[in-house]
């Protein structure tokens, strides 16, 4: 893309591991200053220090997506720290693990929605009436395979997920045309979450339920990042791609 995004400033959820990491470091390799924001502060430090070795500007955040005054506090600042948001990724998820669906505690079912849903809400909200106030902009929701396929031990995030769906083409509909918003609806990647994964059972699974007969490496995310907050991406806004190796 021919640093077609140098001087643009990305503003990336759960952004300093995983495909949040990947996809960090895929714009910083097209010239763009990151703000990386995660509740983990020093693992946010870690990526910026990175991207700063590759000559843009990076600054770590700490934050829980899950609430909504620090979403506001952590747009303030990076609106502080930059003086514009071009792109915003909402990537931060979380999906915890429970015995069975009648042991799903009220306390985890509003985490999971909190973090998966209504943080999104509130940074799209935020973040795309500025950008519309400013000429334009971009903002990337990151979906999950489990939006549109049944999810065992993971329901609440599945639909979750399957609300972002939903708001992306919402918020697409309301900010257009000067703000774009699409979804990459990610299938099972091999990030750090999948060290707890049967991994023999997982490759058994893979071979005859995943086309592509594997799991995604997290780099295998990025160019769908880079589409859609590119000039390429021009005509594209509601957009919900699968990005899954055909597993859905």
């Amino acid at each position: 893309m021919d640093k077609e995004f140098k001087g643009k400033v990305v503003l990336i959820t759960g952004g300093s591991r995983g495909l949040g990491r990947a996809m960090a470091l895929g714009f910083a390799g097209q010239g763009a200053d990151l703000a990386i924001a995660s509740r983990n502060l020093e693992s946010c430090q870690r990526t910026a220090d990175e991207i700063r070795a590759m000559g843009v500007q990076a600054q770590p955040y700490s934050v829980h997506v899950g609430h909504w005054d620090e979403l506001d506090a952590l747009v303030e600042g990076v609106y502080k720290d930059f003086g514009r948001i071009d792109v915003l990724i909402n990537n931060a998820g979380m999906s915890p693990l429970y015995e069975s669906l009648d042991t799903v505690t009220e306390a985890l079912f509003d985490k999971v929605i909190g973090v998966n849903l209504k943080g999104p809400f509130r940074l799209m909200a935020n973040v795309a009436r500025r950008m519309q106030d400013s000429g334009g902009g971009s903002i990337i929701n990151v979906s999950s395979t489990a939006s549109v396929s049944a999810s065992p031990n993971s329901e609440p995030y599945g639909a979750a997920k399957a609300g972002l769906n939903a708001l992306t083409r919402s918020f697409a509909s309301a900010y257009g045309p000067l703000v774009r918003v699409n979804c990459i609806m990610a299938g099972p990647f091999l990030t750090d979450i999948s060290k707890a994964w049967d991994m023999e059972a997982f490759e058994q699974r893979a071979a005859v339920s995943i086309p592509m007969g594997r799991g995604g490496e997290p780099e295998e995310i990025v160019a769908a990042a880079l589409y859609f907050a590119s000039s390429a991406a021009s005509f594209t806004t509601g957009a919900v791609l699968a990005v899954d190796g055909g597993a859905h």
